[in-house]
């Protein structure tokens, strides 16, 4: 049952979509210094989209607002600026657990992530638990900035251990560095001593993501196949706002914002669209088998990723028999601002649904 009444589609297991292969980072498209340049170029557009945003008005009697978010990909539209996540209520006995360390990047970054428990009982039964993945146009953001953390602790108030994790980011780092990352963090989770430490089963591993965050949550989700228990694979997805088709085909979905456009061609170190063969395998659309865990996607009608992004993404689950359920939001709410009391009763009983 999806809790109020914006717009809903939930969809059974009903054709198969054959999956890529793993991503791989590609050195077609230009040299190193181009990559930097044309990062530096999408993280100031970023920037300046986000600062404009906030002194427009939508064309409902409702302000667009970035509400404090880092998920500058698009603004956030809001009836005050407590919307969103951050109107959830956390009990004290909720715990956090900051800067552990899961791994050291290959080019010496170390990688680190929070946790948030909820209170725990002597001998109780081990938790599910969620990956919680930031946005931030895969060029800022942070897992302990205000909307993260929120998200963070909410998860664990509702019943599972909530891991949220920083991950390399543009300029310093293209596609594949970030997924790569967050593979890192969810081996990391499912090492028997430290799923022993907070109380986890890891056969039951979700990951939540939002913006640039959903759309490597739902890569995380739909790549590899076969078991959702085991190795880097998960047992459902959550993705609030995700650009899930970065090809050039993708670019025809809706009526995207240019600037957007620039902050995936950095993210993907390319040029063009045109000559970005990495492109498809950073898109969750063309990852999709009957394998994968399921699916629960938000969105709002009339956000800077257009709607046709999240319909286009359940349409290939249902070819591919893959559980799904759709939300569509009135308005312009991004991200984490997609997250009020409704919402969030409906990713917690999908999320309980499939992790337990």
């Amino acid at each position: 049952m999806i809790d109020d009444d914006r717009t809903t589609r939930t969809t059974p297991r009903i054709s198969a979509t054959v999956g890529l292969a793993a991503a791989r980072r590609s050195r077609h498209s230009g040299t190193a210094a181009r990559f930097v340049r044309t990062a530096a170029v999408a993280v100031v557009a970023a920037t300046v989209l986000a600062g404009a945003l906030a002194g427009c008005r939508a064309a409902t009697p409702t302000s667009v607002a970035a509400a404090g978010s880092n998920d500058v990909l698009a603004a956030v539209s809001t009836d005050k600026p407590t919307d969103g996540v951050r109107t959830a209520r956390i009990p004290r006995s909720v715990s956090v657990t900051s800067d552990l360390v899961y791994g050291t990047a290959a080019d010496g970054t170390v990688l680190r992530l929070d946790v948030c428990s909820p209170a725990r009982v002597p001998g109780a039964a081990a938790l599910p638990g969620v990956v919680a993945i930031h946005g931030g146009s895969w060029s800022m953001g942070d897992k302990a900035n205000t909307d993260w953390r929120a998200v963070c602790r909410w998860l664990a108030s509702a019943g599972f251990v909530a891991y949220s994790l920083d991950y390399r980011l543009v300029p310093a780092v293209t596609f594949p560095a970030a997924i790569d990352d967050v593979n890192t963090a969810v081996a990391w989770i499912r090492r028997p001593a430290n799923a022993a430490r907070f109380g986890i089963d890891p056969a039951r591993l979700g990951v939540l993501g939002g913006s640039a965050g959903a759309n490597l949550a739902a890569l995380l989700g739909m790549r590899g196949s076969g078991p959702t228990d085991t190795g880097t694979r998960v047992a459902a997805v959550a993705e609030l706002s995700g650009p899930i088709d970065l090809t050039e085909a993708g670019q025809r979905l809706g009526h995207p914002v240019p600037y957007v456009a620039q902050i995936e061609r950095a993210y993907l170190g390319c040029r063009t669209f045109s000559d970005c063969p990495q492109a498809m395998d950073a898109s969750p659309l063309y990852a999709i088998d009957r394998s994968d865990p399921p699916v629960f996607i938000a969105q709002s009608s009339d956000e800077l990723i257009p709607r046709e992004q999240g319909d286009a993404f359940a349409a290939a689950l249902s070819r591919a028999h893959v559980p799904h359920t759709l939300v569509t939001m009135p308005g312009k709410r991004h991200s984490v601002a997609l997250l009020d009391p409704p919402m969030r009763r409906n990713i917690v009983a999908f999320l309980h649904r499939y992790l337990g």
